[in-house]
Formats: structure tokens, sequence, C-alpha cells
């Protein structure tokens, strides 16, 4: 199609975080620019049922149980007594509806069109919004696919939205139930069972893999493991689920070890499908794997050069973070604007447990698999004056540092801050920047930035212990 021909110069189809900023930064280059959404508000999954609700949610569990505070008032301590899934909700409706606005507000006063309705190719440069019986077909010199994806759900498991339930259904359950069952261990799923053992369920999870989010440091899962046992949760590790039995106001969760575990509640979180079934793919030379998701290159282009997908259509990370910053990169490759191609391989990832875990760059195991040498270095929150006056009893930073350059490999943080904390690693990373920065660098006092001196000096000790050793004469 012709440059300037068509309708619009960028067609998004889905306004999550992905499209969003896909459609933001095309607007900002003064293109025209239109994002479809099937819902009446955009926002997205992220919006809707899933990063904005879910993290509200956990937020008005620790406020109003006090959990934070027990530490240093005791176990008893409540900020409200009998607590109901009412109080959660009104918290977390308020901010949704408040950032709804703000994402509607801020794709309007870009110029960007919003088109509300169900997306579908027609051919590769054009798109059919259908919407309650009307049509509009649209034209597109470039099209980004953000339609994320959808909790999947077993033709062999009963879902009533009341006692076998998806992670879209948590937002209607009518009571915070006294034990539940969550089948998969992956970053939705613990983050739920985080979330309600903090509000005093008794949460059993069950996962087929042998560990938890075996992407990140083992450390901090032990550590997060050690913390959800501590809070009365149960882990089923290497044990398959082989049905799920509904009854009046239970449910029976049975395994093929021949255990049954029975729940108020099944949340039911074993891997998400991308939402492409409705895209009318193949009518612009496109196909999607077995589980919904789209392939593409290290500029997020499909296989049809001018269409793009990012955001969790794409897989692995699926956050709402590195799905924002896809989004963008994808406007700025269709639009000629060149970017910084090793920004992208340090993006962080947060993980809103109880406590929180967040890191940026390597594990520990990725370096021993790659024979880097490293020395780490650990700062304890508990050492920490601000531990101490937050009331943190665990928690830790924790630093990479490779042997001969001292540069930052990796930053993993596990307890409260932990997804704000990481970022002072992720600039000093992003820069090039060698432990020795953190050493001679003054944070402010008390605070919980201070643990990067604290583990920085940790782990050049170590260093300067080992090439002391090293350097001396070998004994005769």
């Amino acid at each position: 199609m012709t440059p300037g021909m068509s309708d619009f110069d960028l067609v998004v189809i889905g306004s999550g975080p992905a499209g969003q900023k896909a459609a933001v930064q095309a607007a900002k280059l003064r293109y025209r620019v239109a994002v479809v959404e099937c819902r009446d508000r955009p926002g997205g999954v992220c919006m809707n049922t899933g990063t904005i609700p879910s993290k509200t949610l956990r937020e008005a569990a620790l406020y109003l149980t006090g959990f934070s505070q027990r530490s240093l008032y005791g176990q008893s301590y409540r900020v409200k007594d009998d607590l109901t899934i009412e109080d959660l909700l009104l918290r977390t409706q308020h901010v949704i509806d408040r950032e709804t606005e703000v994402v509607r507000d801020q794709l309007t006063r870009n110029h960007v069109t919003i088109l509300t309705g169900e997306g579908s190719f027609v051919d590769a440069n054009t798109i059919k919004v259908s919407s309650e019986g009307s049509e509009r077909v649209v034209s597109a010199d470039h099209v980004v696919l953000a339609t994320g994806t959808t909790p999947a759900r077993p033709s062999t498991v009963e879902f009533d939205d009341k006692t076998i339930i998806d992670s879209d259904g948590i937002l209607a359950l009518e009571r915070i139930p006294s034990t539940l069952c969550v089948v998969g261990a992956g970053v939705i799923g613990i983050e739920y069972a985080a979330i309600f053992a903090s509000l005093g369920s008794k949460v059993t999870v069950v996962e087929q893999r042998d560990q938890l989010l075996d992407f990140c440091d083992r450390q901090i899962v032990e550590g997060l493991q050690y913390h959800l046992r501590d809070l009365n949760v149960t882990f089923r590790l290497r044990e398959t689920v082989t049905a799920v039995e509904r009854f009046e106001d239970q449910s029976v969760t049975r395994l093929e070890s021949g255990k049954a575990i029975l729940s108020d509640v099944v949340l039911y979180s074993a891997g998400r499908q991308g939402a492409t079934a409705t895209l009318a793919l193949e009518n612009a030379g496109l196909e999607a794997d077995k589980r919904g998701r789209i392939e593409v290159d290290e500029h997020y282009r499909t296989a049809v050069p001018h269409i793009y997908a990012v955001g969790d259509v794409i897989g692995f990370p699926a956050l709402a973070a590195t799905s924002m910053e896809q989004g963008r990169l994808a406007a700025c490759h269709a639009f000629g604007v060149e970017t910084d191609p090793t920004a992208r391989e340090i993006m962080p990832i947060g993980i809103y447990t109880v406590p929180e875990i967040s890191f940026v760059g390597k594990t520990e195991e990725e370096l021993t698999d790659a024979a880097v040498p490293y020395e780490v270095g650990i700062s304890k929150y508990h050492e920490l004056a601000r531990g101490q006056i937050l009331g943190e009893t665990h928690g830790l930073l924790k630093l990479l540092v490779h042997s001969e350059t001292r540069n930052l490999l990796g930053v993993h943080a596990f307890g409260s801050g932990a997804t704000e904390l990481v970022h002072i690693g992720q600039a000093v990373m992003a820069l090039g920047g060698t432990v020795d920065y953190l050493v001679n660098s003054v944070f402010n006092y008390p605070t919980l930035a201070e643990s990067y001196k604290v583990a920085a000096l940790d782990a050049t000790n170590k260093l300067r212990a080992l090439s002391t050793v090293v350097g001396s004469r070998p004994a005769a």
C-alpha cells in the first residue's frame, strides 16, 4: 500500500500496556494512529483483570491486615477486624477507575483514535472492527498486535467462577476463602497464593515442576518459599492434577499421586493462552502456535514485515513493564527511529509476592553455566537501620560482581520495596558501572538503598581477601 493512502499510518489492536505505548510513541512522532479495543474502556487485561487489580488487591491486603507491622506490634495486630472481600475490592475498583481515565486521557491528548470493537484482518493492511452488529473497515501501513492473553481453561475442568476460578475470576469472589488451592506456581499463581496467605487463608500450591519460578535466583526463591511456609502455605511440587471435582460450596483437587485436596476455592492458574483466535491471522499471512503466541524477531516484527507483535502475546516475560517497552520499540522501528539495542538486555523482572522479588541481569546459575567468574555481595534488611524501622525481619539484596572486571552482572532483591530498589542496580549495569561505584557512593541514611553499599563492601572485601592470598608467594 502506498504510504499516506491508508486511513492510518499505524493501527494497534489491543490497548494494554504494550498497545498504549506503541500508539503513543507513534503519535508523538506525528503519525496517524488508531487503537482497536474490544472492551468499553481501554487498558486491556492489565487494567481490568490483571496487573492493576492484583497489585492493588495486594496493597489493600497488606494495609488492612497490618501485615507489615506485625513484627513490631505483634501477630494479632490488625488495621481492620473482620476483613471482607468488599473492603479489598473497594480500593481495587477505585484504582481501576482512576487509571482507566488516565489511559483514555493519554490516548486522546495524543490524538489517537479509539475504535471500540473486535479487530480482525481482512488482509495484511486492512482491519475489520466489529461491534454489536456494526462493522468498520480501516487500512493501515503498519499494524501492531498487542492483544495479550487469556487464562488457559482445560476442557476437563468445570469452571463455575465461584468455587473453581481462573485468575480473571478473583475480582468476582464473594468472600475471602478459608482454604484455597492454587494449581500452577507461575508468577500469577504464586502472587495470589501469597496475597491470600497474608489474608489468613490456608493455601495449598500444586505445581508440576520440582521448583518455583525457575528463572529466578535459587537463593531468593528459597527465601520466598520459607517465608510462605511460615504463612501456612503448603507446597505440592512434582504433582499433576488429574481432576477437580466441584461440590456445592467446596471443591476437591485430585492429584496423580493419589492425594486429594479439599478447599473452598480452586484457583486454576496453569498457563495462559494468546488472545489471537479471533484475529483471522491467516488473512494476513500469519499463524500462531498452539498456545496462541506469535513469533517475532529482535525488532518485534512478525513473518509479515509491516506487522509487529508485542506484550504477552509473544510470550516470556509477559510482564507489564517489559510489554510497555516492547510496544515503544516496535513503533520506533516501524517508523525508522533508532533505539539502543543493548537497553532491552537489562530489563528488570518484578514479582509481587509477599514479600516482593525483583531482579535484573544474570543469576548465579546462569553465570556458573557460562563459566563466568563472580563474587557475591549480600546485605540483609534486618541489619539496616531502615529495615529495623520498617519492622523487616527478612529481606535481602544480593549483588553478583565479575571477579576480574568488577562489573555488576546481576542484582537480586527480596523484601519490601524490592521492585523499586532493583532500579539502582539496573542503572549502574546499563552504564557499565563497577562495584566500586557503589562502594564510593553516599546513600541517604536510613534507607533500604543503603543496602547497595553494604552488599558492595561485602563483595569487594571478599575480592580483596582473595587477591591478597593469590598475590602472595605460594607456600613452600
